[in-house]
């Protein structure tokens, strides 16, 4: 049984978070179905008539990495709600005593309970990494709770290399002193990943792996992750998930892959861009996996999902016009609708 005291230390920690950052969202808590309490970011208004996003991290990372496009999101005119979630064991989440539930399949289970929660039934899906797959996951689950999606750096071929990286570090970093020292650790790890990344981008990285608790600087995430990782066999492929990506194919896509990216192949983004009717593609100059949300990535993810929900209205103001002719012979194209149009309508940036 969770304990008392182990939510108020959650709240603690969040009121100190917000106390910290220049901000502007709401932080959230809602319990899982098994009763752990999960934290979110509630950015924008909540009545927005706009389509709602939710963004979800990867393996270690929490909601912090979102704040930069959730912002730009948010603040936009017309402003737009979006909501951020730290998985169970990550951030402002509970950990869970049995490691054994950090495994995606619960982890869709407690973003379903959260949009449910906070009153969502549909959204925009923003996955990095683990939160792509998450988001096929809820694909093949619930498929009208996606009205688009923005896979950052992720897709249905995960290649072991880059996995291996990642379990090299996960649950394994020195505690550092400070945050100077976080980013001296970063650079150490990452260097040949993120090769373009300022003095800015570094301390994202650092403080979107460590958190303040007591004095010291410990991860945003339970080292118990590591148990879950330790149990890939890494030496052969793993198996593709294409047949979960081809539950998205109801939903418009924006694919970003970091151009070092060792996780998500260029091979990979080409055979998605192929098998799915409404594909974009972008590369993110200078960055690997998983590339930061901001500047120019943001911008694109902005793009995508002002213009998706652009077309979505001028195509549904368009079938509610009074027919004073003949039906057109050609279904129209619209947005984030899904069923519309023919053929691939995909568009890439990558080079």
């Amino acid at each position: 049984m969770r304990t008392r005291a182990m939510q108020a230390e959650n709240v603690a920690a969040a009121d100190e978070a917000v106390r910290h950052e220049d901000a502007g969202y709401r932080a959230r808590y809602v319990t899982a179905t098994d009763g752990l309490v999960l934290h979110l970011r509630d950015y924008g208004p909540i009545d927005s008539t706009l389509t709602p996003v939710i963004c979800l991290p990867g393996i270690a990372r929490t909601a912090f990495d979102f704040h930069d496009l959730a912002v730009a999101l948010s603040t936009a005119e017309p402003p737009r709600r979006v909501l951020a979630l730290d998985y169970r064991g990550r951030g402002l989440s509970q950990h869970d005593r049995n490691w054994r539930n950090y495994d995606i399949g619960i982890e869709m289970d407690d973003c379903l309970a959260a949009m449910t929660a906070m009153g969502v039934h549909q959204a925009i899906f923003v996955g990095t990494s683990r939160g792509g797959l998450v988001t096929m996951a809820i694909a093949a689950a619930r498929p009208t709770a996606i009205r688009a999606a923005v896979f950052n750096d992720v897709g249905p071929v995960i290649e072991p290399k880059g996995l291996m990286r990642i379990r090299g570090y996960v649950g394994k970093l020195p505690a550092p002193r400070d945050f100077t020292q976080a980013v001296e650790i970063m650079q150490t790890i990452s260097d040949k990943q993120f090769p373009g990344l300022d003095d800015e981008g570094w301390m994202k990285l650092a403080r979107g792996t460590w958190q303040e608790k007591d004095g010291k600087l410990v991860p945003v995430y339970d080292p118990a992750l590591l148990k879950g990782l330790a149990g890939l066999d890494l030496e052969k492929p793993l198996p593709p998930l294409w047949t979960l990506f081809a539950a998205l194919v109801h939903a418009p896509l924006l694919v970003l892959r970091g151009e070092h990216s060792d996780i998500l192949s260029r091979e990979t983004v080409a055979e998605m861009a192929k098998r799915h009717p409404a594909c974009e593609t972008h590369i993110v100059p200078g960055q690997g996996h998983a590339p930061l949300l901001d500047g120019e990535a943001a911008a694109r993810i902005v793009d995508f999902i002002t213009a998706g929900e652009r077309g979505r209205a001028q195509s549904e103001a368009e079938e509610t016009k009074p027919v004073t002719g003949p039906e057109p012979s050609m279904p129209r194209a619209g947005g984030f609708v899904a069923g519309t149009g023919s053929g691939n309508r995909s568009a890439t940036s990558e080079k």
